[in-house]
């Protein structure tokens, strides 16, 4: 009886219960079908064999082998708490980590859901899953790992971030420095949508590799989003192809910058021009172009001073549609003499942009950049009765008064005879501007933008039935990816690309006011505008600085971006063409008959008339028309009047002055 009371506590074997299972569990992926989370079978189940911690102390008791009792340390008699002065101590400031070396976890994981993704050429309904700043997944029911936040982005657009590739901050012109630094700047460009900027080197200097450091050396510490430099090459000299081969090669340049204005500061020479623009394309760099004639507004502007002139107003007259139209074309004349691709930046009038889109229906590979001012408001304001007003609307090439140019550039832009929105953001306080109180040559030039210029767009644009979102995408951000050689990491949301996005709300309205906005400047072009259009979130290399509209950016943790040469979207057609365009040789037989003598006169300076119909200027016959008298002398019926101003004996010698002591008719003095 008592055996058939004993327990066996034998172990039972391990049988099919927790065995292998012929179709076991899917483990949960992390990225795509080939990765595995890396703990997804640790402590999820006992291993085949492995006895369950109840079974091995029953073993252990039926054996006579009793767990040791773990000896209880004795309680220590409680402490009396004192207070401790407080003491100061020395903190050492940290330096922001780039978003390449966050930690891996939770807050680097985003599921974008239920969004409309909107590209340059398709949009479709989708969920983006990113992850260590990059889209790792986009589609449906995807399967992400845990953990991850999730933003529910239904009913609203997710678009890439915007990229301005035409600002200036932090830069000295004038006399002054702008007003947005590269911290300032950054964070105005993410609270509009735009999660990169493309900044200029530009100082009359002799070292363009000494100028860049010094860019570089002001942003590194200061942006709060990527970016990238253009170089501006404001003087030509032998040393200036080595150094533009060595910004391009090894410092992550692939556009440089020429100009036809601001003579005796930054102004080039049509040779030079032409110089720089082979320089360019042998580089395979994008040449851009400020396209003002810098020779006519010096004279023009010292005509509308000398007519009393001196206010805001000033500035618009003095540079007048034409010489922009004339500088343009003469620009994509240059270039196309050179075979260089061409970028017309800030294009402010009908006429230039007409110039722009005649040039590509031609064949010339030229692209045009429209900016927000020229696209949201006019040059009425450069006659407002308030100074601070009109001066505060100063850039060059000026806003035109004509209220039907931001429609008609809007038009261009929309069918690609333009190709991209940018701002030429350079912003001046009123004190800064005062520089030019009293002489408009003085103010220094520039406007806002970069935080208000997606809106603009999608107000002036896709509001008014101009163009779609696809479109929208294509103007503000993935164009100028193509054009600079950053597609697809920046203008496109794709696996792989750089998770900087934006969802937008395109029904939801906002005023633009200087009170509001992020930028450093008291003044804002567009203050009272009321637009469509407004990011919710704004998501920078993977990490939320934008939403429920609190901006939170930290200054340095944005990246510089090197920009490759050769780009495929600039520079496909020229090598086909160069090698179809290429002069030919005529192959001939030599001449074998005779040659000629040359009898070669010397040049004379002396200036020869060649009007065929008039007699050359100084020849009697150019005076008179009669014959001389029998005796040889002048007809005096003939006069020697001449609009010149030329007289009939200019070319005889003069006599010597004589006396005439018996004039016709005797001496008077005989007489008395």
């Amino acid at each position: 009886m008592a055996d058939k009371k004993k327990r066996d506590f034998s172990p039972e074997p391990m049988g099919c219960l927790i065995g292998p299972n012929s179709n076991p569990n899917r483990p949960r992926v992390k990225c795509s079908m080939f990765e595995l989370v890396p703990d997804a079978f640790d402590g999820k189940s006992l291993k085949i064999g492995e006895e369950s911690p109840t079974k091995r102390r029953q073993n252990k008791a039926q054996n006579g082998k009793a767990e040791p009792e773990i000896a209880k340390e004795p309680t220590p008699p409680p402490q009396q708490e004192t207070e401790e002065p407080l003491v100061a101590q020395n903190t050492v400031p940290q330096e922001a980590r780039p978003w390449d070396n966050v930690d891996k976890s939770a807050q680097t994981r985003l599921l974008i859901k239920g969004g409309r993704i909107v590209n340059d050429d398709q949009s479709f309904d989708g969920d983006i899953y990113i992850e260590d700043g990059h889209i790792k997944q986009i589609g449906q029911n995807l399967v992400i790992p845990g953990g991850s936040r999730t933003i529910d982005a239904k009913g609203k657009l997710v678009i890439p971030g915007g990229i301005d590739p035409h600002v200036h901050f932090q830069f000295p012109f004038m006399g002054t420095v702008s007003a947005d630094d590269f911290y300032s700047g950054t964070k105005a460009a993410l609270a509009g949508g735009t999660t990169m900027i493309i900044d200029f080197v530009l100082e009359k200097s002799d070292s363009l590799l000494d100028s860049y450091e010094k860019w570089r050396g002001r942003a590194d510490p200061k942006v709060c989003c990527d970016y990238g430099l253009h170089v501006g090459v404001t003087s030509w000299n032998e040393n200036t192809p080595k150094e533009m081969e060595i910004l391009t090669k090894d410092k992550g340049v692939n556009s440089f910058k020429m100009f036809l204005a601001y003579r005796d500061v930054f102004m080039l020479e049509d040779d030079e021009l032409y110089q720089s623009f082979l320089t360019c394309k042998a580089l395979g760099a994008v040449a851009q172009v400020h396209a003002e004639n810098g020779k006519i507004i010096e004279q023009k502007q010292q005509e509308i001073v000398n007519m009393g002139i001196l206010g805001p107003e000033g500035h618009e007259l003095s540079r007048p549609e034409e010489v922009e139209v004339e500088a343009t074309q003469r620009a994509i004349t240059i270039a196309n003499q050179s075979n260089c691709p061409l970028y017309v930046v800030h294009v402010m009038s009908k006429g230039a942009a007409a110039a722009v889109s005649s040039a590509r229906r031609k064949g010339n590979i030229v692209f045009g950049e429209a900016i927000a001012a020229g696209l949201g408001t006019d040059g009425t304001h450069y006659y407002n009765k308030c100074w601070r007003h009109s001066a505060g609307h100063v850039l060059s090439p000026p806003l035109r008064p004509d209220p039907t140019t931001p429609g008609c550039l809007m038009d261009l832009l929309a069918n690609n005879d333009l190709q991209v929105a940018a701002t030429d953001h350079c912003v001046f306080n009123a004190d800064q501007k005062a520089l030019g109180k009293d002489d408009f040559r003085c103010i220094p030039n520039g406007v806002n933008g970069v935080e208000d210029r997606m809106s603009i767009v999608w107000e002036k644009g896709v509001q008014s039935g101009k163009m779609d979102p696809c479109r929208f995408v294509a103007v503000t951000s993935t164009n100028a990816a193509k054009i600079f050689n950053i597609y697809p990491q920046k203008g496109r949301i794709a696996v792989g690309s750089d998770a900087d996005l934006v969802i937008w709300d395109p029904e939801k309205t906002r005023v633009i006011s200087a009170k509001t906005h992020h930028s450093a400047v008291d003044f804002n072009i567009f203050e009272g505008m009321e637009v469509h259009g407004v990011p919710l979130v704004v998501i920078s290399n993977g990490n939320v600085v934008l939403e429920d509209e609190q901006l939170r950016v930290t200054q340095g943790v944005g990246r510089f971006v090197p920009m490759n040469c050769w780009p495929e979207y600039v520079y496909g057609r020229v090598l086909g063409r160069e090698k179809a365009n290429r002069p030919c040789k005529v192959e001939r037989d030599p001449y074998t008959g005779p040659v000629v003598e040359a009898n070669i006169q010397p040049v004379s300076n002396a200036k020869t008339f060649t009007n065929p119909i008039l007699p050359e200027p100084g020849s009697a016959a150019f005076y008179h028309n009669r014959p001389k008298t029998s005796s040889g002398g002048r007809n005096l019926h003939d006069s020697s009047f001449a609009l010149s101003g030329a007289q009939y004996d200019d070319k005889s010698p003069k006599r010597p002055h004589t006396r005439v002591n018996n004039p016709p008719g005797g001496k008077s003095t005989g007489l008395w």
